[in-house]
């Protein structure tokens, strides 16, 4: 087949812009008229907003989704030595926070369909010195949520969700009560990274939480540990996000449903073109949520997926891995784990196998038709 004619990418910020471009340079320069650039007034109205979306009653601005993971685990009192259950597949950041605070990281495996961690997963990792999990909302949906509470609650254990891929998406409990992903755990954080789904042009990140206790904990940690300017009761840090951020933030906000909306169709497509195609698994959605599809990932069978790689990049088809290595590869996790095994199954062969597809808010159809035929010319190029 012919390379592609148009300039197909991961995600296409620059049209998204386009089309609320009007919205955004008039927000952005409100709060360069304002001067207010620290904690504005669009800081916190951005955060209303954002409180009022997820329905939680404290959300908490900061500078980046990393510094959310940290200042949350900051905020449970946890001691040095302490464990923290976290998935071995996923974005090192997750991890990076329990080790930087001096806690363990117990890097369990994570289910094969969903990529998500479980709750029969995490129980058979707890050991006394287990205080806390950090399930992650991977790709763009949820965990399991409810029996990963019903476990922590057994165990005493604290729960923050990273949120960083799936905000926007929806849990249903088994009662019927529907929740948005990162306000069902005890802290939820999310990014605010350009290509996040809710994403702004430069850093940011928040937490959030329906807990009195830890509301004003986790901001005044992100604030210096201060309540009173020059005050400070906790070890704190500096963390912000900065008044044009949260403007462009309150923008998108308005408009991350129908980002979402746009995503699913494109992973319509792609579920249809590959429906039959024997060599790869598409993404599997949890009955209890919806998807909202920060990345659509691939499993390639049969070890084909570098082949693929290669095959889709000449012909002007990006893609991406996510994530090639395990956590407990990496060089700088070996020496910090506290858990002792030669492999996790499920996360070596993902690592493995995962390709992760073009998908963003202004997918057109022609270029989904130009991906979905490069990927089906892939495989009937190959032998039996």
């Amino acid at each position: 087949m012919e390379k592609a004619t148009h300039n197909l990418q991961m995600v296409d910020l620059k049209g998204q812009y386009e089309k609320i471009q009007a919205e955004i340079d008039a927000a952005v320069l409100d709060v360069i008229r304002s001067t207010a650039f620290i904690n504005g007034p669009k800081v916190r109205e951005f955060q209303a907003n954002m409180e009022r979306y997820l329905g939680v009653k404290h959300v908490i601005p900061c500078a980046n989704g990393t510094d959310a993971l940290q200042i949350a685990l900051m905020a449970l009192g946890l001691e040095p030595g302490d464990e923290v259950i976290v998935p071995a597949f996923t974005y090192v950041a997750t991890a990076e926070v329990i080790a930087l605070l001096h806690l363990r990281p117990l890097m369990v495996d994570v289910d094969p369909d969903t990529f998500n961690v479980t709750a029969e997963i995490i129980e058979q990792a707890i050991t006394p010195r287990t205080k806390a999990v950090v399930p992650v909302n991977l790709f763009g949906q949820s965990c399991d949520m409810e029996p990963i509470m019903e476990v922590a609650r057994r165990h005493k254990l604290w729960v923050v969700e990273d949120n960083a891929q799936a905000i926007g998406a929806d849990y249903t409990f088994s009662d019927g009560q529907r929740r948005k992903t990162g306000a069902i755990g005890h802290i939820g954080c999310t990014s605010f990274y350009p290509s996040k789904n809710l994403g702004a042009y430069g850093d940011g990140g928040a937490m959030y939480t329906n807990d009195d206790e830890l509301g004003p904990r986790l901001h005044m940690i992100a604030n210096h540990g201060q309540v009173k300017r020059y005050y400070h009761d906790l070890i704190g840090v500096n963390s912000r996000l900065d008044s044009i951020q949260a403007a462009i933030l309150d923008i998108k906000l308005r408009h991350l449903d129908d980002y979402a909306a746009a995503r699913r169709a494109a992973a319509g497509y792609y579920d249809q073109a590959f429906a039959g195609l024997e060599q790869v698994q598409t993404p599997v959605r949890h009955p209890r949520s919806t998807h909202v599809f920060h990345q659509y990932t691939l499993i390639v069978k049969d070890g084909q997926r570098d082949a693929l790689q290669a095959y889709l990049q000449e012909r002007g088809v990006p893609t991406m891995i996510y994530y090639p290595v395990p956590l407990y590869e990496q060089k700088a996790y070996i020496n910090a784990m506290a858990n002792s095994f030669d492999k996790l199954p499920v996360t070596d062969y993902l690592c493995r196998s995962v390709l992760s597809l073009p998908i963003h808010t202004e997918m057109e159809e022609s270029a989904l038709q130009y991906i979905t035929d490069a990927v089906k010319a892939f495989f009937k190029s190959r032998p039996k």
